[in-house]
């Protein structure tokens, strides 16, 4: 299967903005749903890649704000301007969404963040030159949600006073 990324919108059938209830058809057309400690919905498919549903608070309260996939052991595609996030090396997948986006590392961790569409791929460590360490060599997750998503206060307040919508 291919889920093609579209960042600020969604990605496959699940878009930024849907109802709790809304959120949930779309990931049952997916596979049956999994139960999380945090309270978001899931759902993993077959071949292991994984779909979770984060909500918003404040405003964006009981609407969908993140939406978080997880690499699969087996080959389904995950795909943003013709990248396979999960299938090519992460510096690969750096290198070339570098020519239409700005990709800027993470502080805290070794991924990297679209903060303008707030598209954010993630692996636990760094193993570029190590192809059979598939958790550093190839990105793990990729988060798509709100602009503003990981927005300090200060931040939120600005984006507000400019006519944008939170991102929590």
């Amino acid at each position: 299967m291919e889920f093609v990324l579209d960042p600020p919108h969604g990605v496959g059938p699940l878009r930024l903005g849907m109802t709790t209830d809304e959120a949930r058809v779309a990931l049952e057309t997916l596979g049956p749903l999994e139960p999380t400690a945090s309270g978001e919905l899931a759902v993993h498919l077959p071949s292991g890649l994984g779909f979770s549903v984060g909500f918003g608070v404040g405003p964006t309260w009981g609407r969908v704000n993140a939406i978080e996939v997880w690499r699969p052991p087996e080959r389904d595609v995950v795909r943003y301007r013709d990248v396979d996030v999960f299938g090519v090396p992460a510096l690969e997948v750096v290198e070339r969404l570098r020519r239409h986006l700005d990709l800027v590392p993470n502080e805290d961790d070794d991924g990297f963040t679209v903060r303008e569409l707030y598209l954010a791929l993630w692996r636990p460590f760094a193993a570029d030159d190590d192809p059979a360490d598939e958790q550093g060599h190839f990105f793990q997750s990729v988060l798509v949600a709100r602009p503003g998503y990981d927005d300090t206060p200060a931040e939120a307040a600005a984006r507000l006073a400019a006519g944008g919508q939170p991102g929590y």
